[in-house]
């Protein structure tokens, strides 16, 4: 299936297949890191305005409530070349499983046989310009691999906010409760993925890098990146 941003388009639903291991990986390489960890380091940022939150809360509430989490990714385009970082909040008040799985695959909390697992050094695997960038594919690198901190899968938390601004943060799922460790980042607004994934943060520094992954060259049949596309450090703030 050629990937076209439509109204009948899901990021994942290219070749729908079951996933039964806790580290699985299929044939369908176009689906859908080593030692994440907490750093203060990483200083460049831009002045580009952030995405309008989806009707969640703030991040600090005047009723006291604890704020939401707030994570980094450090991007690398090619070999050598760290164009920027982008921050993030995870909307842990309206789905605090979902938020949960991605902030311990950023720092690397969640661990298998001692060894943290998540996303640093993971590519992004897919990227359709005007439309969204799909990674955090740790296993596999391609797309075709999965898992989370609850298993292979989990299920869909619930669909409260919605696919309505750039900068939106969403799971790729190859189905109906399939949420593992992949993920997409919205370049537009995408309202015909609202109760298909599952919305679970945002973009709050760093659109400018986002933009230029959505600029890199990709192969016209699968949408990877000619260039690769890394994650290089990632961590909570």
């Amino acid at each position: 299936h050629s990937p076209t941003p439509t109204h009948t388009y899901t990021p994942t639903h290219l070749h729908p297949h079951s996933l039964t291991n806790t580290q699985t990986h299929n044939t369908d390489t176009h689906l859908h890191s080593p030692t994440p960890t907490h750093l203060h380091t990483y200083t460049q940022t831009d002045n580009m305005s952030a995405p309008a939150q989806a009707s969640t809360t703030s991040s600090a509430t005047s009723s006291g409530k604890e704020p939401n989490p707030v994570v980094f990714f450090d991007i690398q385009i090619g070999p050598h070349h760290q164009v920027g970082r982008i921050k993030m909040e995870l909307f842990a008040d309206v789905v605090p499983r979902t938020a949960e799985n991605f902030r311990q695959l950023c720092t690397g909390e969640y661990r298998r046989d001692g060894k943290p697992q998540g996303y640093k050094g993971a590519p992004f695997h897919r990227i359709i310009k005007d439309f969204m960038v799909q990674g955090g594919d740790y296993i596999a690198r391609d797309g075709t691999g999965t898992n989370s901190i609850y298993g292979p899968k989990f299920a869909d938390e619930n669909f409260e906010l919605k696919h309505n601004a750039p900068g939106l943060l969403s799971m790729a799922n190859t189905g109906p409760d399939t949420n593992g460790c992949q993920f997409f980042i919205l370049c537009a607004p995408a309202q015909w993925l609202d109760g298909v994934h599952v919305v679970f943060g945002r973009v709050i520094e760093g659109m400018r890098t986002l933009r230029m992954i959505e600029q890199v060259p990709v192969d016209a049949t699968t949408n990877a990146p000619k260039l690769q596309v890394i994650i290089s450090e990632c961590g909570e703030l």
